[in-house]
């Protein structure tokens, strides 16, 4: 390939979640693939004018999901039983960029993801807009998978 991937080819898989469907695979955005070093500020004993950072761990932020709401989806009953209910359980999410014809390019694999934070998009009756519910998962880590 000679030239840069799309970002709007994509699908997002969650394997140990039961039941879903092909249509709990579609988002309509992912963010949150992003990782920095963490870091501690050490003052340097005797000396005031310096201070060392130094790196501790890495630091993931939250994967953001969103999509058109999707009325009776099993995705949001694992949110649902999650946060209501503290009846947390985990799941591998696998991020998938694809190519023109469909296959994967790159997969992102968020290890150990849950529900932290669901909401849906405000109802104005002035705007013809779909209504767009938001998820956000707290994970371990992502593999970057070629």
């Amino acid at each position: 390939m000679d030239y840069p991937p799309v970002g709007f080819h994509f699908r997002v898989e969650f394997l140990d979640v039961p039941g879903l469907t092909t249509r709990d695979m579609y988002f309509q955005s992912v963010s949150g693939l992003s990782r920095d070093l963490g870091t501690e500020t050490i003052n340097s004993g005797g000396e005031n004018r310096f201070s060392y950072k130094l790196p501790t761990r890495a630091q993931y932020p939250n994967l953001v999901l969103m999509r058109g709401l999707i009325v009776d989806s099993k995705l949001i009953k694992w949110a649902t039983d999650a946060i209501e209910h503290f009846d947390i359980q985990t799941s591998t999410v696998m991020v998938t960029l694809l190519n023109e014809n469909h296959e994967p390019l790159q997969t992102y694999q968020c290890i150990h993801a849950w529900p932290q934070k669901w909401n849906i998009s405000s109802f104005n009756a002035e705007e013809s807009k779909i209504v767009i519910e938001t998820m956000e998962l707290a994970y371990q880590y992502f593999k970057i998978i070629t």
